[in-house]
């Protein structure tokens, strides 16, 4: 299995506030999601499944990363979804 050089990654020439750093980082993401999905349709996954389940697994990703717990044991988006619960 080839796997991704995390090495070969351009880093960042701007802030991440500057309006033009997503539009740098999906370039430096593209090739590699297309690698990527080329890799698993090779393999015989299904491409629009391919790419629907890396959605899925970044957003998982995004969501334990940013999800922050108080001293209850609730997250955030449970305070939220659940504002009886606290």
């Amino acid at each position: 299995m080839n796997m991704l050089n995390i090495a070969e990654f351009s880093p960042p020439q701007r802030q991440a506030s500057d309006l033009c750093y997503e539009t740098d980082l999906k370039a430096v993401l593209d090739p590699i999601l297309t690698d990527l999905l080329d890799q698993t349709k090779a393999a015989g996954w299904d491409r629009r499944k391919a790419a629907y389940a890396i959605m899925v697994l970044a957003a998982q990703k995004f969501l334990q990363q940013d999800v922050k717990m108080d001293n209850s044991g609730l997250t955030d988006w449970q305070r939220a979804v659940s504002p009886g619960t606290h």
